[in-house]
């Protein structure tokens, strides 16, 4: 893949802030910026943007495991996440590794002893996995919607390393209208005690990130449908 003439670049960014994530609030894009995207062999129109690093947090470590479906026994809604890895100037970058992990709907993290919610999940991996990204830059992993913790807004972490030496570490985050919404309304989510206490604009990490950090969400009645392009500057 070549980079993106500057032109169709620069057209796509004037898209995109036609309709920035942080007004609609619902990580929708207009169908032509969808287009001009997928033209550029893009997976989303949040293109360009070189992601900034982000707080690795407490929950890390490496299963070792190769794996495209990542879900286990873990019950919620079917989320297909996309992450696609280009260069600053759109150049998609292939064979980069990707690991993600998040919580399950219940707030657990696989692999630790849980603060805030006192679940021990020591020895468990779900919702944790690796993958190395395609001729298009591109991974894409099965697992489920993220639910949420105390003092943190619902996100999923990953890491891409380039090389040993060059790594990103970040995290992505999804629209608070379409997490209330499922949350809401969908077992087990809407089955916890509490409320959420961190939206979106309360939580330092996201603000720290960016409007790029959002994932472009689509909804389907049997799942969702997340895609976010990651930008590096090696």
């Amino acid at each position: 893949m070549s980079a993106i003439p500057y032109l169709n670049r620069r057209s796509l960014l004037a898209g995109l802030a036609a309709s920035p994530i942080a007004l609609t609030g619902i990580g929708a894009f207009p169908s032509a910026a969808r287009a001009q995207a997928q033209g550029a062999g893009l997976i989303s129109p949040n293109v360009c943007l070189v992601t900034p690093a982000m707080t690795e947090g407490p929950y890390y470590f490496d299963p070792d495991l190769v794996r495209a479906d990542v879900t286990e026994d873990r019950e919620g809604m079917p989320l297909r996440l996309q992450i696609q890895v280009v260069s600053a100037d759109c150049v998609a970058i292939p064979n980069a590794r990707v690991d993600i992990w998040h919580c399950d709907a219940r707030g657990i993290y696989s692999g630790y002893r849980n603060r805030g919610t006192g679940n021990d999940a020591r020895g468990e991996t779900f919702l944790r996995g690796t993958q190395m990204t395609n001729a298009n830059g591109t991974t894409t992993f099965q697992t489920i919607y993220p639910g949420w913790y105390p003092g943190r807004t619902t996100h999923i972490h990953y890491k891409v390393f380039l090389d040993q030496r060059t790594v990103l570490t970040s995290q992505l985050f999804f629209p608070d209208t379409v997490s209330e919404a499922l949350f809401d309304s969908t077992a087990p989510y809407n089955e916890r005690a509490g409320q959420r206490d961190t939206m979106n604009s309360s939580d330092g990490i996201l603000r720290r990130a960016g409007d790029g950090a959002y994932a472009a969400v689509q909804q389907y009645p049997e799942y969702y449908d997340a895609a976010l392009v990651v930008g590096i500057n090696a």
